[in-house]
Order: C-alpha cells, then structure tokens, then sequence
C-alpha cells in the first residue's frame, strides 16, 4: 500500500476509534449507575417454618417512603406465599433507608487536539464537578421469636429527582432483592 493511502487509512481510523472508545466509557458510566444488590441469611435458619410477618420499624428522612417500601417488600413477599399480620408473625422485619450524596468529575474534550489524540492543536477540556444521591435500602428479617436476624437485603441506586422514577427502581430493587428468596441453604 502506498504511504498516502495509509495516513489516509490512519486518518479515518482515529475517528472511529474515538468514539468507539468513548461509547465504551460512557456504557461503563451507564452501567455504575445501576442498582447494586446484596443479600445474605442465617444458614443454619429453617425457612420453612416462617410463613406469616409484622413490621417493626422503617426508618428514613422521607415519610412519604414509608408506605412506598412497605408495599413493595408486601408485594415481593406475598409471591413469595408470606402473608403480613398486623402483629405476633412467625417473622419480624425493619427496613432503613440512607442516602449519601456523591460527586464524580465529567470531562469533555472538544476534538481539535488533546485528548486522546497525541498531536498538538488547539483543542479544550471541560471538567466539571457532578453531585449525585446515591439511596440504599436495607431490609432485615428477624425470627420474631429468637429476635435475631435470618435475613438481609440492600439495594442501592442513583436516586433521580423525579418520584415516580424512583419509586419504579424501588419496586424494581426490592423485586431483585426477593428474587432468590426464601434461601434454600442445600443449594450454595
């Protein structure tokens, strides 16, 4: 091949690697912001022996949460075949939910230089600071009996500023969060 058609090649090439490398970082950024989901449980707990449960507690700054949380984890536990009474279940549960506010660094490059391109040129950089709530919802599940915890689940996520976005991936959370549930110990 001619040494004019490669630089022409070359030339061509740097900007689809570009933006094949910057769809790449922006699918990892996309990804961070998904619901994390970890559960855990009292292996020697017979979960066969729970089949009702009250509520105890559910703390968080946001009152109108209270009922939000309450019907999801309801919701997830009825498919499950537990059934809430009012008081005396075989289970107890208490649910917390805290928030912490996060800030990441966005830069953006203009492409007439810098950047990922080695040349010299006249380009910029943007860098600017950006604050996000990061909410995580934890549920602990106790033998109302004993009063020791069998179970727990936490779901954190980017909260947005819009509710019913939040109370979407609420459901979507607690849903993830019951998916395996009740443990089935023989099968770790």
């Amino acid at each position: 091949m001619p040494l004019g058609k490669r630089k022409d090649t070359m030339k061509f090439n740097l900007p689809i690697t570009t933006t094949a490398a910057l769809a790449f970082v922006l699918a990892g950024a996309a990804s961070s912001a998904q619901q994390e989901v970890r559960t855990d449980y009292d292996r020697s707990a017979n979960f066969e022996q729970y089949k009702t449960y009250s509520w105890r507690k559910i703390a968080t700054r946001d009152p109108l949460m209270v009922d939000r949380i309450k019907s999801a984890v309801n919701s997830a536990l009825a498919a499950k075949g537990w059934a809430e009474v009012p008081s005396d279940g075989d289970a107890a549960i208490v649910a917390v939910v805290t928030t912490q506010t996060q800030e990441t660094l966005r830069t953006f490059y203009d492409g007439f230089g810098g950047g990922w391109r080695w040349r010299g040129g006249f380009g910029e950089s943007t860098t600017t600071p950006e604050t996000y709530t990061v909410g995580t919802l934890v549920v602990d599940i106790f033998d109302a009996k004993s009063k020791k915890l069998i179970w727990r689940g936490a779901v954190s996520g980017t909260r947005s500023n819009n509710s019913d976005t939040n109370i979407r991936e609420l459901h979507k959370g607690v849903n993830k969060m019951f998916n395996h549930f009740p443990p089935r110990p023989d099968k770790d």
